[in-house]
């Protein structure tokens, strides 16, 4: 299931080691992490709190610290996302996506999508039309998403905003917010998709949160 997205202010890129750790890609992998090893990981690799402080905070000692770090960081590096794009190249992907969306453009969506995309929903079991499992490919990807935004009943409006330190998209149903989504860019086309829609991990998206080192 995809982390909670957090409404962030543009400048959080800025930091780019910070908004990689906020990514929604970047912490759907953190989620695979056990409590401790997270925090253990979240501290040290992204706000650089020394050992003993963390094995003060975890109840740990500070060479228990060092080995969950040690592997946490193994297994994130193991899975995190491998290519780096530049903010612009992803800024653009997230308006194509945008357009094509609020246009109902098959074609459109298709030039975007990678052909080997993977869209990951998370309506939490709560939201009908949201895809119980991974949908993988363009074509398949772009005639479930217009499929889908034409059976809406009400309208459905994309819009560019700056989701966990990155480009993103909220989604608002007659003025509501409905859902959230994030992309990962290779090669100037979309290889990965996360939406969530699951109303628990939508609450706090209303406000701004306010992140930084």
């Amino acid at each position: 299931m995809a982390a909670e997205p957090l409404l962030t202010r543009p400048d959080v890129a800025d930091d780019v080691e910070l908004a990689e750790s906020l990514s929604i890609a970047m912490l759907t992998v953190l989620e695979t992490l056990g409590p401790a090893e997270r925090a253990v990981f979240v501290l040290r690799e992204v706000f650089d709190v020394p050992y003993d402080e963390i094995a003060d905070a975890v109840g740990k000692t500070p060479a228990a610290v060092r080995q969950i770090a040690h592997r946490a960081k193994d297994h994130v590096s193991a899975r995190r996302p491998r290519m780096q794009v530049e903010r612009s190249e992803h800024e653009h992907a997230v308006q194509r996506l945008v357009t094509a969306l609020n246009t109902g453009d098959i074609q459109g969506l298709m030039d975007i999508l990678a052909p080997d995309v993977v869209s990951v929903a998370d309506g939490g079991g709560k939201v009908r039309g949201a895809a119980r499992r991974p949908i993988v490919g363009a074509d398949r990807l772009a005639r479930y998403l217009v499929g889908g935004m034409s059976k809406v009943e009400g309208t459905l409006v994309a819009t560019a905003t700056w989701v966990n330190g990155e480009p993103g998209i909220r989604m608002e149903l007659d003025g509501q917010l409905a859902g959230v989504v994030t992309i990962r860019v290779e090669r100037g086309r979309i290889a990965e998709i996360y939406s969530v829609a699951n109303p628990d991990k939508l609450a706090r998206f209303g406000q701004e949160a306010a992140l930084g080192r």
